[in-house]
């Protein structure tokens, strides 16, 4: 009978229709007489015409086989179909291929076929292409066997991201106290520095900027250790605020030795528009200006739009660049970066973003690649990703890893500051 698509429910429970295939073939290996096969390449159909719609109608083309027992058909994970049938039901199946050819008709995938073999439909014949169709079979169980595992892992850290950290709640009052000590607290050995590379081919990381930060986690360690920070997302993004301002007097210091090169720094809106933003700017030679990044997070710029876009112009005028950090490539689309004027996103590494890679490509260039920094790459995944779409500048552990070693890539040296 018709094997109809695992629902998303099922995917991980019972076997897959790749194992169900390859189980029918090694059964079918003394009875391949007299049997016959069509592997249909759906997945090769552009994704509009692979919605579900398409792929029942698609496997419902081969239902009167079926349950005339004429053959037996096995819809895969990646869209495509096989049809395993016995040699006197050939023209009925050439003639339900004929169909679907109909039925996708204006898909490029049948435009360019042109009578080419393979390109729409294989045919085998299990006398002579027995032992090719179960290669076939078993590659096509350990390829699924290793997206399904990627999935589980995927979903196994959604889940460990989603949990709540353990601590007590942040409260008004604790922030009260925690803003007082920041205020005498020396945050030096809080701030920390991350490299943003071009990373061309097969050359070294060649660092352009550092990223400058405040570790909330070494901070929550030092002031407040029992405290959940993230139980209030208000008070969170007020402590951030006094963070700021503590970062921006600390590089207003003409012997601080943290502003050594070109530099990126976070910050909220509203910081931008503060007195100590000024003052940071008088202190800012001009030339150094357009070597400097602000970051700024995607939830502050859309809670007040009409501050944000006052902001840019400010830091725009002023010479500075604005860079958007943290976009996921599903918030690309919600996220206009030329219609927001800034000169930069951050897009988050995801293993994800190989599925599907051509429409994603595509997606990240009409951005223009030159304008992605590839951040929170922590293997070599993300770099190969990255420049197999044109990106660029990466950030991340694995990026820090590669230059550890090398002290010349440490930090790029600039004109002190006076």
């Amino acid at each position: 009978m018709f094997n109809p698509p695992p629902s998303p429910q099922g995917q991980t429970r019972g076997p897959s229709q790749e194992n169900l295939l390859l189980d029918y073939v090694h059964r079918l290996e003394r009875h391949r007489q007299d049997r016959k096969a069509a592997h249909i390449h759906l997945s090769g159909l552009q994704p509009q015409n692979r919605r579900d719609h398409h792929m029942r109608i698609a496997g419902s083309t081969f239902e009167g086989l079926v349950k005339l027992m004429q053959a037996q058909v096995f819809s895969l994970a990646n869209a495509d179909l096989m049809v395993i049938y016995k040699a006197q039901a050939q023209d009925e199946v050439e003639a339900a291929v004929v169909k679907l050819r109909f039925l996708f008709s204006d898909d490029p995938l049948v435009l360019e076929e042109r009578g080419r073999q393979g390109a729409f439909c294989t045919w085998y014949t299990l006398d002579r292409e027995y032992d090719v169709l179960l290669t076939l079979a078993q590659k096509m169980v350990q390829d699924e066997n290793a997206r399904r595992s990627a999935t589980s892992e995927r979903a196994a850290q959604d889940s460990r991201f989603q949990q709540k950290p353990k601590g007590s709640p942040f409260t008004p009052e604790l922030l009260q106290r925690v803003e007082a000590s920041l205020g005498q607290a020396d945050l030096a050995n809080l701030v920390r520095r991350q490299a943003i590379c071009a990373m061309v081919g097969k050359a070294p990381p060649q660092p352009v900027f550092h990223e400058l930060f405040i570790s909330i986690a070494d901070l929550r360690q030092t002031l407040f250790p029992t405290v959940n920070v993230n139980s209030s997302p208000w008070l969170f993004q007020q402590l951030t605020e006094t963070l700021d301002r503590r970062v921006l007097s600390m590089l207003n210091k003409h012997d601080d030795r943290t502003l050594e090169g070109d530099i990126s720094i976070n910050l909220n809106v509203s910081t931008i528009l503060s007195p100590e933003f000024l003052v940071f700017d008088d202190n800012v030679k001009a030339g150094m200006r357009g070597t400097i990044v602000l970051e700024l997070q995607k939830v502050d710029i859309f809670a007040d739009l009409g501050a944000y876009l006052f902001a840019r112009d400010f830091a725009h005028d002023r010479g500075y660049r604005v860079c958007i950090d943290g976009l996921t490539f599903h918030q690309l689309p919600f996220v206009d970066r030329e219609r927001l004027g800034a000169d930069l996103i951050k897009l988050i590494s995801d293993p994800g973003l190989n599925e599907e890679k051509d429409k994603k490509t595509e997606a990240l260039r009409r951005i223009g690649v030159t304008r992605i920094i590839m951040c929170r790459c922590d293997n070599q995944a993300a770099v190969d990703f990255g420049h197999s779409v044109g990106i660029s500048l990466y950030q991340g552990r694995h990026i820090e890893s590669l230059i550890q070693g090398d002290p010349r890539k440490r930090g790029l040296r600039a004109r002190p500051r006076s």
